[in-house]
């Protein structure tokens, strides 16, 4: 297991699709072992693997007290998203240095492949459906930032270069 480096934005990476696992084998293992650690080192509650330039729909995700309960991903797909809201400050070890305020549902039921390989159903609620919900953007391609308005959006981006 080690900690993966970053890549940084703009990467085209960062703005890519991931494809799909097909099945979750050792090597996806070690992969979701390596971003467990990578997450733990940060430290964050999530971590998608084009974060680390993996461009496989693999993620982990732990919003625990204590930590140790990671939920690791392949293939994570929302189902349902809970119709009330929830407001958080979120951040990207890809874009350091700055964070925004972003709305998300408080809840969602993500489908996804699990450590053995099997399809899981499983309920997250409030940081945990938050960083879910990130994990799921990275995989598709997006940031965080993307959910903002243009000119918050370009004001962001703007304070983070000037900290490069």
């Amino acid at each position: 297991m080690a900690v993966r480096p970053f890549v940084p934005w703009p990467d085209k990476r960062l703005r890519t699709v991931a494809d799909p696992v097909e099945a979750v084998t050792d090597a996806e293992r070690a992969i979701l072992d390596d971003m467990i650690d990578t997450m733990d080192a940060m430290p964050g509650v999530g971590l998608a693997a084009v974060q680390i330039g993996v461009m496989r729909r693999l993620a982990v995700v732990d919003a625990s007290d204590a930590r140790g309960q990671a939920v690791r991903m392949a293939n994570p797909e929302i189902l349902h998203a809970s119709a009330q809201m929830r407001d958080h400050d979120e951040a990207s070890p890809n874009l350091p240095g700055v964070h925004a305020r972003i709305s998300r549902p408080r809840a969602v039921t993500v489908r996804f492949l699990n450590a053995e390989g099997e399809v899981e159903e499983r309920d997250f609620v409030g940081l945990w459906a938050t960083s879910v919900q990130h994990q799921v953007d990275h995989l598709n391609g997006s940031m965080y930032f993307h959910r903002l308005s243009k000119v918050k959006r370009d004001m962001l981006l703007r304070r983070a270069a000037k900290q490069r």
